[in-house]
């Protein structure tokens, strides 16, 4: 029984020892990351508490100010952001961050006249604007941080979009939840998993939205799948028309597309379906998406709602190809196949929810 205790009482220590060393390296962790984390944010930010605890930083009532020229008050507000360390970093490295863990957080986003995304400038803009071209080329003028996975929890997002009208169109998803991870920072070169779901928000009824792939911003490829589903019509009537057709009293839209990009290579076929369809225009001439005014309505009436497939494919570098007008126009194209009518004219927009996707 003695070398019995003796022994439990050695591998007791042995616990005890690394429970205080594990303790002791996550704490020296938690206030590394924690430094690093309020210079982090930038001179927009604002914190209103932080709490270190055993296994992490808590940031309470987080907000980062957006700047002059961006179309909501705030980038980001979050009532709680928690950030888990990744004790790797203590060996040295890139800093390693296992979890991010964002509650209740609300964040803007913008698409800029020519197509472009814009997200979160303050963090994940040009660090290196204003530097020498020297200190710009040298890779380790930003450092490198590793982030495992970011969640939103029951967030809301205000997509502002500009390139199909001025001043922006704005877009609300509510109830957001999300995922994504593993993030290299700033490179950006590796594949990152996401998964996204929320309410779309439109001035008649909700609908929703998810998306789930692969993404790597660095090059663009990508495999992703996107759903809309149940979306008021009233609210994307800005991509659906063109300035001289017809407008929109009400009705839903869905619309799946399996998107994949490789070496900028686009290949994206999908359906688009509407349903309890109105046109407010009574004209005989008018159109939607291309299609004339009486055709639609006559298909409508016969099977209660109209289906297009298309099949969506071009190169994301070249200058002539553009996203918007093409997804929307192999949608108007589908939308007149199906009733068997010619095609009148060229509508733009339809796509601009899910081309900013791949940055363009």
């Amino acid at each position: 029984m003695t070398r019995t205790r003796r022994r439990l009482a050695i591998a007791c220590a042995v616990l005890f020892a690394l429970a205080l060393v594990l303790f002791l390296g996550l704490q020296l962790a938690v206030r590394q990351l924690q430094s690093r984390l309020e210079s982090a944010l930038g001179p927009r930010a604002s914190i209103g508490a932080v709490q270190a605890g055993w296994t992490g930083i808590e940031l309470l009532d987080v907000r980062i100010k957006a700047a002059p020229g961006w179309p909501a008050d705030d980038e980001l507000r979050a009532a709680r952001l928690r950030v888990v360390p990744d004790l790797r970093s203590l060996t040295g490295g890139p800093w390693r961050i296992a979890s991010v863990h964002v509650e209740q957080a609300y964040l803007s986003v913008l698409r800029s006249r020519d197509g472009k995304m814009h997200l979160l400038p303050a963090l994940l803009g040009d660090a290196r604007a204003g530097q020498t071209p020297a200190a710009r080329s040298t890779p380790a003028a930003l450092p490198a941080v590793e982030i495992g996975k970011v969640t939103l929890d029951h967030a809301s997002l205000a997509l502002f979009d500009a390139s199909v009208r001025q001043p922006a169109l704005a877009v609300r998803v509510e109830q957001l939840d999300a995922s994504a991870g593993p993030l290299m920072l700033p490179t950006l070169d590796k594949p990152i998993q996401l998964e996204l779901a929320g309410v779309f928000k439109g001035p008649q009824r909700d609908g929703r939205i998810a998306i789930d792939g692969r993404f790597t911003p660095s090059t663009r490829d990508a495999t992703v799948h996107a759903r809309f589903t149940g979306v008021d019509l009233v609210g994307l009537q800005p991509y659906l028309l063109k300035v001289s057709e017809a407008g929109i009293r009400r009705g839903t839209a869905d619309l799946e597309m399996n998107a994949t990009v490789q070496a900028n290579q686009l290949h994206a076929p999908g359906k688009l379906t509407l349903t309890n369809l109105e046109l407010s225009s009574d004209s005989p001439f008018a159109t939607l998406a291309g299609v004339p005014r009486k055709a639609v309505l006559a298909a409508m009436t016969e099977h209660g709602r109209l289906e297009a497939k298309f099949v969506l494919d071009g190169r994301l570098d070249d200058p002539s190809f553009s996203l918007n007008e093409n997804l929307a126009t192999k949608i108007a194209s589908g939308l007149a196949e199906g009733l068997g009518v010619s095609l009148s004219g060229v509508v733009k927009g339809l796509g601009g929810v899910v081309k900013g996707l791949f940055g363009r």
